[in-house]
């Protein structure tokens, strides 16, 4: 939020969560971005609730962080290729359902890997099999616990993901001209 605050080229119309009391919402307080709690029955039992709210907000583009639902079919449907979401290991390795905090990180330390990193992918109707649109290693060392690991990726994820965003937008010519994330 941070980085697009100034942006020309980006706006974030809204944050939705499905988590109440996450931080998230603060963040978005602090950078004036409206933000709307949306449970996670809500998602899957009525679509129109959802499809409404973005709808509104006129958004373009979809972009996931700590999200860990399996995105509706009818999201898919409305916005083909337009769903990024980061994933904190090179997928395909340590992704797929149940992967996600730190599981994910204990799975790596456990695994022996000397690398791991991120993963910015466009989502589909699975969990992290979607086309991987970047991806950056970082070491893991013998004596890394996964707090530590989790640590590394996290700072990756902070410094690079706005910028992989806004190389995607770049890259799709129908959100050339389009800006609400």
């Amino acid at each position: 939020m941070r980085h697009f605050k100034s942006n020309q080229a980006v706006t974030i119309a809204v944050l939705i969560c499905n988590r109440k009391g996450a931080k998230a919402f603060d963040i978005a307080d602090e950078n004036r971005v409206k933000s709307v709690y949306i449970s996670k029955n809500t998602f899957s039992t009525r679509p129109e609730e959802v499809i409404n709210m973005l709808t509104e907000n006129q958004i373009d583009l979809i972009v996931l962080a700590g999200f860990l639902l399996l995105i509706p079919a009818y999201l898919l449907q409305m916005f083909p290729n337009r769903i990024l979401n980061i994933h904190p290991a090179l997928l395909p390795a340590f992704g797929g359902a149940g992967m996600f905090g730190s599981h994910i990180h204990e799975a790596v330390r456990r695994s022996g890997v000397t690398q791991t990193g991120l993963s910015i992918h466009e989502v589909d109707a699975n969990f992290d099999t979607g086309k991987i649109i970047f991806q950056v290693s970082c070491p893991v060392y013998p004596i890394d616990t996964a707090a530590d690991i989790a640590d590394r990726v996290l700072r990756l994820e902070h410094k690079l993901y706005p910028f992989v965003i806004e190389q995607f937008i770049l890259s799709k010519t129908e959100l050339k001209k389009k800006k609400n994330v």
